[in-house]
């Protein structure tokens, strides 16, 4: 489950290779899956306690809230949990960017953006 949605979340962002995409909000809202693809920089970005990896925290806050909603998300969680990447409530980040970067999580898990 880790690779697919690591796979999905690559190419995704090569929609966004031109520069002025990457102002897009859609872009934006992917950029802290950004700490999942790449377990070094997660435990970068924690050793500060950067506002990307606390968003990041509240994602998987919310992903773990809603399980019931998304079902993927709980085997997907278990999968983070054993890299040592787990939900911690931070309240950083507004509730339409979780609900936002909560479906594209999932269209990754379902394999939205598989080539």
């Amino acid at each position: 489950m880790y690779r697919i949605f690591c796979e999905n979340y690559y190419n995704y962002i090569k929609n966004f290779k031109n520069k002025s995409a990457k102002d897009e909000y859609r872009y934006k809202i992917a950029k802290v899956f950004g700490l999942i693809v790449n377990p070094q920089k997660f435990y970068k970005e924690k050793s500060k306690n950067s506002e990307t990896y606390q968003n990041l925290c509240d994602l998987l806050y919310y992903m773990k809230e809603n399980i019931h909603r998304y079902p993927k998300f709980k085997a997907f969680l278990w999968t983070l949990e054993s890299r040592q990447i787990e939900p911690v409530y931070c309240g950083k980040t507004p509730q339409n960017v979780l609900e936002e970067q909560a479906k594209l999580a999932n269209m990754f898990l379902n394999l939205m953006y598989w080539e």
